[in-house]
């Protein structure tokens, strides 16, 4: 199982780890051709607007949609989450508010309840995001406050918290789980 984790700016590193103690073999990925071969994909949190211009810049916005529209799992958190959504990269049909909880000084955790996990999340939430309007094939995995915070569609799931800031891997461990089931269904 070969995860990449996008690698243009923002926490990448913690993904790597958590990934590589979950057992999954990783790639940094800075460029069209390191997604060649990869099982699934992290976009993790950062500044969505520097991420975007350098996806932009290395010519990796058509790359990551054809990845995604291959049905190739995708986990985006909290500025990947908006890097996913209707106004950049369009894998996903949402509408982000960037920024949404306040500056930084309004970072907060919280125990979430997350749809697909046996027990609440401790969930770690720095100049978070929020869903503020989604489509019917958007699933609400988790809010805050009645704003979406977690959602699905198809083989994307995004966050607006970062999951790689704790111990906790069940998050990452959904990834895999996607990554399974579909390699599962190719050998069927």
């Amino acid at each position: 199982m070969l995860i990449g984790v996008l690698a243009i700016q923002g926490d990448f590193e913690a993904h790597t780890r958590m990934l590589e103690r979950l057992g999954a073999k990783t790639r940094i990925v800075r460029t069209p051709a390191d997604l060649d071969g990869l099982d699934g994909l992290v976009v993790p949190g950062g500044e969505s607007t520097t991420m975007t211009l350098g996806i932009e810049r290395e010519g990796l916005a058509e790359p990551l949609r054809d990845l995604v529209r291959a049905g190739t799992p995708v986990l985006g958190t909290c500025a990947g989450l908006i890097v996913l959504d209707r106004d950049h990269l369009g894998v996903l049909d949402i509408a982000a508010n960037r920024n949404a909880f306040g500056r930084q000084v309004h970072s907060f955790e919280t125990d979430l309840d997350v749809r697909g996990l046996d027990a609440p999340i401790r969930a770690v939430f720095i100049r978070a995001p929020w869903v503020k309007e989604h489509g019917g094939e958007v699933e609400v995995l988790a809010e805050v406050d009645g704003h979406p915070v977690a959602v699905r569609q198809g083989n994307v799931t995004a966050v607006a918290f970062h999951p790689e800031l704790t111990d906790d891997t069940r998050v990452h461990e959904l990834l895999l789980e996607q990554v399974r089931s579909r390699k599962v269904g190719e050998r069927v």
